[in-house]
């Protein structure tokens, strides 16, 4: 089995060849949603450099097929598809940016620095997770060289994974450089170490007069637009938004009609019958199901709920009727019983042949000269058992044969390659036994079987109802009904009372959104609730759409409200405003009744405000018991000498007149060294975590025109 083989079961790989060129998928819409009239448009401009639709589409293109081979799928789900979108723009605009600072710095890996990551006394430690042998845990170094010698002769696929893998191990290092530059620039003071050591362990106690502002009624405020005015410009920051449309809309789901489902009942019966009296069911399988017969072995509560129990009390032969899950029909036939181990443990040489599945390339004898040779070797251990681990360590192809001796441990029925799985299952233990797979000819010597169980083998037939043209047409008339007929907001909604259509809504659907409650695949509507349909140009609210064909569903939608990138009005945010608003004047009125009292803790306590004390609290603190973050409260206190009184401090929380008390000043170190060392760490950390370059995207100058194409 090659080396690169072991790299691609490595999920940490896979997450590292998509996060350096993703995996692709052809772009739909392309040819209508690529052009903006004449002009070209590109995905996307960082910094003034263009991100081309054919550099984002050879990106993608370049790792699909590594994408699959590592999930070992052969087709992507829209969401995978989707999230790789996103993934591959990430990376493409961290490289653009990070490139530009790499040249600027100066920063580079050479080749020389590049080798001794690979094959280094220190490789990366990603060669390292990929060359270790996952028998003995131990990094291989001999299969690195090897590797890196044969790459000329492995498949153009496997360069191309090596190159992927190679610039990922490249990017990384600059990476690390970078960080580096970054956390290694930042310098604690001493006396900034010092401030930061007080304004932990210095200690005030207080007591303090407040007043919640949810302890005054509203009756007692009267707010003004110009209170609301006032409070928009002091948070309106908090209120900056991407641009997101709200459309609603309804799903004719194509699902088969009762008259399609009553159909292939009647179908599915004749089948019933025939599978009865078949000679070979097998056969029959494969020539009726939607899927492949399934030969394995199966343990009890691993079936269907509607066949489990019916599979192990019956006898070989027996047929459940037909019965359906989800729209499709199922018919179930015992085809087998057996008692079996759970567990089963084997030693095997593995004799490989030009051609055979995961073939190394140094493999150079035709599948003839494979056969002879594993016979003769099978011949010499029956003579000889004792000599296996010698002639495994001479003979075998499996690159584990190095850490483990041939012996391949406890394994789980069913586990193995069919052939050799049946091979260790059908013979005693101690025995030595020839098997043939896609991998080549194993001698195999059983050396356990434990766990006996029983085990049934089933044959199922599997039938999708498929909604019938009639059913199709039905569906389409209805949607298509409702989008021509209906011209504004009112008329949409007039017609889904009319029919009694389920109508729903979509708040805040952002470009890049990729999830609509109940919609499979929703982007053909978003692109078009943000006007990238060049068919029917800009979307203005009121708009119905035409009927969308998802999969398996039509869907019909109409904007209600279209937002912009930018501040929304005050109007917009009235609500959300309405706290900071109340608080305000409640604050005003607290403190004009405190100011009526001076500021006499008594008079304040006889006149029911709350009184309470903190027997300890430090500059950075963060809350105020009973009323959480205060900061504006707490940073005065440390202005403040023991025995001073401020106030009134309106907070977040209510009002608040303070008295200091006791204070309690940290002792005088000798050395700031282990200050100095918290604060430059917790700078690494949020350096590593990408707090750097997070700060550089939102400083560069992106446009991102992805939703023109997808």
């Amino acid at each position: 089995m090659a080396v690169i083989g072991s790299i691609r079961k490595r999920s940490s790989l896979l997450v590292i060849i998509i996060g350096v060129a993703l995996a692709a998928f052809v772009l739909g819409d392309f040819a209508r949603g690529g052009r903006m009239g004449n002009q070209e448009v590109n995905i996307g401009i960082v910094e003034g450099e263009e991100i081309t639709y054919q550099e984002f589409s050879y990106k993608l293109d370049q790792n699909i097929q590594a994408t699959k081979q590592q999930q070992q799928k052969e087709r992507l789900t829209p969401d995978e598809t989707f999230s790789l979108q996103n993934e591959t723009w990430n990376q493409m605009v961290g490289n653009v940016l990070l490139q530009k600072e790499y040249e600027a710095l100066g920063l580079e890996v050479t080749v020389e620095e590049l080798d001794d990551l690979i094959r280094g006394a220190n490789p990366h430690q990603l060669i390292i997770q990929s060359f270790t042998n996952p028998q003995t845990g131990m990094f291989d170094r001999n299969s690195v060289d090897q590797f890196i010698a044969s790459l000329d002769r492995q498949s153009p696929e496997t360069q191309q994974q090596w190159i992927i893998f190679e610039e990922y191990i490249k990017n990384d290092r600059l990476r690390i450089k970078y960080n580096t530059l970054i956390s290694k620039g930042y310098h604690v003071p001493v006396l900034l170490a010092k401030l930061a050591y007080e304004n932990e362990n210095n200690k005030s106690s207080i007591e303090f007069i407040s007043r919640k502002f949810v302890d005054v009624s509203d009756s007692l405020i009267s707010p003004t637009d110009d209170d609301y005015e006032r409070q928009y410009e002091i948070h309106k920051e908090q209120y900056k938004q991407d641009a997101f449309r709200v459309f609603d809309y309804v799903i004719f789901n194509i699902d088969p009609s009762d008259k399609d489902l009553e159909a292939a009942r009647t179908e599915m019966n004749i089948i019933y019958d025939e599978f009865q009296l078949s000679e070979d069911p097998a056969r029959f399988v494969l020539v009726n199901s939607d899927v492949n017969y399934d030969s394995s072995w199966k343990a009890e509560g691993t079936l269907p709920v509607e066949i489990d129990s019916i599979m192990f009390n019956s006898e070989i032969g027996t047929v459940v009727e037909p019965y359906i899950v989800n729209n499709t029909y199922y018919i179930a036939r015992l085809m087998d019983i057996a008692q079996r181990p759970d567990s089963l443990r084997a030693s095997h040489i593995l004799i490989s042949y030009q051609g055979a599945a995961q073939a190394m390339p140094e493999v150079s004898i035709t599948k003839v000269q494979a056969e002879l040779l594993a016979d003769s070797l099978k011949n010499v251990l029956v003579a000889s058992p004792g000599r296996f681990v010698e002639l495994a360590k001479v003979y075998s192809n499996d690159p584990m044969v190095s850490g483990n001796d041939g012996d391949l441990n406890w394994f789980e029925d069913g586990r193995m390659m069919p052939e050799f799985n049946e091979t260790v299952i059908n013979n005693k233990i101690g025995s030595i036994n020839l098997a043939e797979t896609p991998y080549g000819y194993h001698i195999i010597i059983v050396t356990g079987k434990k766990d006996l169980s029983k085990k049934v083998r089933v044959g199922i037939v599997e039938s999708e109802v498929i909604p019938s043209n009639e059913t199709y047409q039905h569906l389409y008339a209805q949607a298509s009904k409702l989008a021509s007929e209906s011209r504004s907001v009112e008329d949409f909604d007039a017609a889904v009372n009319e029919e009694g259509f389920n109508k729903r809504t979509s708040n805040n659907i952002k470009e890049i959104n990729n999830r609509i409650t109940g919609l499979n695949s929703p982007r053909q509507i978003i692109r078009w609730a943000f006007g990238r349909n060049l068919q029917v140009g800009e979307v203005e609210v009121g708009d119905v759409s035409n009927v969308f064909d998802l999969d398996g569903q039509f869907v019909v939608a109409v904007l209600t409200k279209k937002a912009e990138e930018g501040y929304p009005q005050m109007d917009e945010v009235k609500k959300r405003l309405k706290n900071f608003v109340n608080n305000d004047l409640k604050g005003k009125l607290i403190v004009e009744e405190m100011n009526g009292m001076d500021d006499d803790f008594d008079k304040l306590t006889e006149a029911g405000f709350n009184k309470s004390d903190m027997a300890s609290i430090t500059f950075d603190s963060r809350n105020i018991i009973g009323f959480g973050t205060e900061s504006e409260v707490i940073g005065t206190i440390f202005g403040k000498m023991e025995g001073d009184q401020f106030g009134p401090v309106v907070g977040k929380g209510g009002v608040f007149l303070v008295k200091v008390g006791n204070t309690t000043l940290a002792s005088e170190q000798a050395s700031y060294l282990t200050t100095i060392n918290k604060l430059q760490k917790a700078y690494e950390t949020r350096v590593g975590q990408g707090f750097a370059f997070k700060a550089l995207e939102n400083t560069s100058d992106i446009e991102d025109n992805r939703i023109s194409f997808y």
